[in-house]
């Protein structure tokens, strides 16, 4: 069974950052690709970014030169900075990994204020 825990989120100014964490635990052999991912319309999830096991990154373009991701392997953790916050960044932030079926976490509230 592999837990991932999430933490991080919270309220921000507009203009502000925050930095998401997500640590895996259990039984993990090992972990592919690495992900940040939030709530679309029609109920569905947008990538924000993800992270390969070799470090290459893929970025949603509305976040790119503002969010940037990044992995511990050692830590089984991957981490989401994310600068520059805007009001539409509000949105329900989910941690995904492949090891190798994909693994989702429950969940992080980032809110930007005006």
């Amino acid at each position: 069974q592999v837990q991932l825990v999430e933490s991080g989120g919270g309220l921000v100014q507009a203009g502000g950052s925050l930095r998401l964490s997500c640590a895996a635990s259990g039984n993990i052999f090992s972990i592919n690709e690495m992900g940040w991912y939030r709530r679309a319309p029609g109920n569905q999830r947008e990538l924000v970014a993800r992270i390969s096991s070799g470090g290459s990154t893929n970025y949603a373009d509305s976040v790119k030169g503002r969010f940037t991701i990044s992995r511990d392997n050692a830590k089984n953790t991957v981490y989401l900075q994310m600068n520059s916050l805007k009001p539409e960044d509000t949105n329900v932030y989910y941690c995904k990994i492949v090891a190798p079926r994909a693994y989702w976490g429950q969940g992080t509230q980032v809110t930007v204020s005006t």
